[in-house]
């Protein structure tokens, strides 16, 4: 993974979203969802095709190999789409594209939001 400057050390709020975390096909059971679609998969493809359209982020090529390289490796025991949206944000943080803590700050909004009583 070196070859192409990928850190493929692991980050610790993902690391923490991997091993915590709840996969969509959980979450449509405990709510009775049919969609074998998460709704954050159209945004996760979006930002993918936004980031390769601007080129100057991350190339499409590029972007799709580490997401392989991080896919097979570190991310492995992940479901797909959640191990695609792993790869990304892992891929964004260590370009300095985003940070943990911005991150962090984004998941807790959208856990507050999803928990309102």
């Amino acid at each position: 993974m070196e070859s192409r400057n990928l850190d493929p050390s692991p980050i610790s709020l993902l690391d923490k979203v991997k091993k915590e975390g709840r996969v969509w096909e959980d979450l449509c059971e405990q709510y009775g969802v049919d969609n074998p679609d998460p709704p954050w998969k159209v945004t996760l493809d979006a930002t993918c095709d936004v980031l390769a359209e601007v080129s100057c982020a991350i190339p499409v090529l590029e972007r799709r190999w580490e997401e392989d390289e991080l896919s097979e490796n570190l991310y492995a025991d992940v479901p797909f789409p959640e191990r695609q949206l792993l790869a990304l944000a892992h891929s964004m943080i260590r370009r300095g594209l985003m940070d943990e803590d911005e991150l962090a700050k984004h998941m807790a909004v959208v856990d507050k939001r999803l928990n309102m009583a």
